[in-house]
């Protein structure tokens, strides 16, 4: 009669996950590889190319040093996620893909695309590596664009907010303003308020960019994650009423021309850079009240 240790029956009754680098797998990646690189090259060439898509590149690229990290000496229980549970949802995800595509909605595709890729990649290694990756996959959602119903649904009350709070104030400090809606006027000259002025575009990139910060500086203090990325929101918006007045004003006494050119350009980079210090200024203040708070706890 044969005796084993109880070592080795742990070995012989553990499940083995199967080898990776089988014909099967290496066709999902190729599959994932014909369903990303068509749609990352229109939204490269269609979005990161203008104001409100051009943090994509470096949201990617940082994304992808963050996934390195996390991945960099960690040793993960790779095995095939469960069927049941990754092909309804990889038929919903390419199902929503090709709609999206035949109909050229680029923001639903984006988000569809990335969706069967996540499903993808927990039918080849389960989920492991999406809770060790959960940071850089929410991180690297940022390179694609927003709905554009999300957009108008956001952007319309903070034009009219920025717009009509800009006149009234302007206008207690004796200057002739008025609006209408989303358009200032002031002596004869006229601005729209756009999207790239209402803050959008700076929640989205500060949102992005703070996410970044609190990793490197807090890691998985998810409390403090929360409060940056909370107060992104209200920066945002501060700064670019501090733009549209200082836009108005050079309007007013420099011409439409100054004000549409390099100072335009100029103006919504200097208040980014005191929005992202107010970032800054404000995780210092914050930082000591979280982890006092977290120690409290403890």
């Amino acid at each position: 009669m044969n005796l084993e240790s109880p070592a080795s029956l742990a070995q012989v009754s553990s499940p083995r996950p199967r080898h990776l680098l089988t014909p099967a797998n290496l066709l999902i990646v190729l599959g994932c590889a014909a369903l990303a690189l068509p749609t990352f090259y229109t939204v490269a060439t269609q979005t990161w190319t203008t104001e409100q898509g051009g943090h994509g590149p470096l949201v990617l690229a940082t994304g992808l040093w963050v996934v390195w990290r996390e991945l960099r000496g960690s040793k993960l229980d790779l095995r095939p996620g469960k069927r049941a549970i990754w092909m309804p949802l990889i038929a919903s995800t390419l199902g929503l893909f090709i709609i999206a595509r035949v109909t050229g909605v680029l923001e639903i595709e984006g988000y569809a695309m990335y969706g069967s890729l996540i499903v993808a990649a927990y039918s080849l290694f389960g989920a492991a590596p999406l809770r060790a990756l959960w940071f850089p996959l929410i991180y690297l959602s940022f390179t694609l664009p927003p709905p554009d119903t999300v957009v108008a649904f956001v952007t319309q009350p903070i034009k009219i907010a920025i717009s009509s709070s800009a006149v009234s104030l302007l206008y207690a400090l004796g200057y002739p303003v008025a609006s209408s809606g989303v358009t200032i006027q002031i002596g004869q000259y006229e601005l729209l308020v756009a999207a790239a002025c209402a803050g959008l575009n700076s929640i989205v990139t500060l949102t992005a960019l703070c996410l970044f910060y609190v990793y490197l500086r807090h890691r998985s203090n998810v409390r403090a994650l929360l409060v940056i990325a909370v107060a992104a929101v209200p920066v945002a918006i501060i700064s670019n009423f501090a733009r549209v007045i200082t836009l108005v004003l050079i309007t007013y006494y420099f011409g439409d021309a100054v004000a549409q050119g390099f100072v335009h350009d100029f103006a919504g980079l200097l208040m980014f850079s005191v929005a992202l210090f107010s970032i800054f200024c404000i995780d210092q203040l914050a930082t000591p009240v979280v982890v006092g708070h977290r120690e409290a706890s403890a």
